[in-house]
């Protein structure tokens, strides 16, 4: 069994997390025996979090909420939801079509979703759920199941994004941060992309030349010598494809990160990839392989960028917080009122998380594509800072 060092202030893995570190950790290693010295990070990344059966979002640990390693806005209660539901029925209403969501979690967007639609009387005939992990859409049903059982005929899983004809809105939360991003450093004049290779017993960071993409990425931005960072390449081509699927409708996506300026800060010279393990936030990517997640924050320009190339328009960019208030956040207060001291106290804290800026009211962004789209969408009346992008 292989022990991969940890950070003092991380907690111990259990020795069922050991024996998952240590069968992925062979797999990798294999993986990078056969490439000669090291894989790019974004192979690393991607068997780390989706190897089948050993990565982080296929095997069966807990990942979300109080019992895992992180907590997203829906798992902080209904509010983001009910708010997000006003923008979906406003789209829905135009289109007559579907909801899409990649990247379904826990299934409490899902569930919160529909019962908020079958509300505000627009509940659409099929809600998609394009999730690759068998584990995932387990808890998925059983939340449909126990929260919305009435509406759970609605609901069906894909293993990938339609190829073209879909109508309506696609939603990812929290989506982006998650896909494969490329590594890279800069040097004199030059731009190495960072792999990942195996010594002492540990992965280690190896440089290598840049592939021509990477160059015409980065070189262009002038960054300092020495410069660490990260590109998006598979989110952007996430975007185009979901952008060659939509023939009427609007791409709503959900994830903290910065237009590119604010992305390749001078500030931010050792990029943005973060780690969450048990709650504990940390900068490693390669150690306990399989348990934690690994995140890439979004570079909201070149996501826009990747919209347009496939013919979708910039609808909307706005932070969260005032994205959740143009979508009705005061009528969801409102009707959230409670005489009871604890649920108002619980309601108050989760509005709070959500929009307060040194929560998640300001990192985290809400970017909207679209087409044959001309209404102005009511999540960006408060804001629209599409200039920035």
């Amino acid at each position: 069994m292989v022990q991969l060092p940890t950070p003092a202030a991380l907690p111990e893995s259990t020795p069922e997390e050991q024996a998952l570190t240590t069968a992925l950790t062979a797999l990798i290693r294999t993986e990078i025996t056969k490439a000669g010295e090291a894989i790019p990070f974004s192979r690393f990344m991607e068997l780390a979090l989706y190897a089948p059966g050993l990565g982080y979002y296929s095997a069966g640990k807990q990942k979300f909420g109080a019992h895992g390693d992180f907590v997203t806005a829906p798992e902080l209660g209904p509010v983001f939801a009910r708010c997000l539901a006003r923008q979906c029925a406003q789209v829905l209403a135009a289109t007559g079509g579907d909801i899409l969501e990649a990247g379904a979690g826990s299934g409490a967007l899902a569930v919160e979703l529909l019962l908020e639609l079958e509300r505000l009387g627009q509940l659409p005939e099929h809600y998609l759920i394009v999730e690759l992990s068998s584990d995932l859409r387990d808890r998925q049903r059983a939340a449909l199941a126990r929260q919305a059982a009435h509406l759970a005929a609605r609901v069906t899983w894909c293993d990938t994004l339609p190829a073209h004809g879909f109508r309506g809105i696609v939603l990812g939360n929290e989506l982006l941060d998650a896909m494969p991003v490329e590594r890279f450093r800069t040097g004199r004049d030059t731009v190495k992309a960072l792999q990942v290779g195996w010594q002492d017993n540990r992965f280690v960071w190896r440089e290598t030349a840049a592939s021509t993409a990477l160059l015409e990425r980065v070189l262009p931005l002038e960054l300092a010598e020495g410069y660490e960072s990260e590109v998006g390449f598979a989110a952007e081509g996430w975007v185009r494809s979901v952008g060659d699927a939509l023939v009427h409708g609007v791409v709503l996506l959900v994830d903290y990160g910065f237009p590119r300026a604010e992305f390749y800060h001078p500030q931010r010279s050792r990029g943005t990839l973060m780690c969450h393990y048990r709650h504990r936030a940390h900068d490693d990517p390669l150690i306990l392989a399989g348990l934690q997640d690994i995140t890439a924050h979004v570079d909201f320009s070149a996501v826009a960028e990747a919209g347009q190339d496939t013919g979708l328009a910039l609808l909307g960019y706005a932070s969260q917080a005032m994205f959740l208030l143009g979508s009705g956040l005061e009528d969801v207060a409102a009707r959230s009122t409670t005489q009871d001291a604890r649920s108002q106290m619980t309601f108050t804290n989760e509005v709070k998380k959500l929009t307060l800026p040194h929560e998640m009211g300001e990192l985290f962004k809400v970017i909207a594509l679209g087409r044959n789209f001309d209404q102005p969408l009511i999540g960006f009346r408060m804001q629209d800072r599409r200039a920035r992008l």
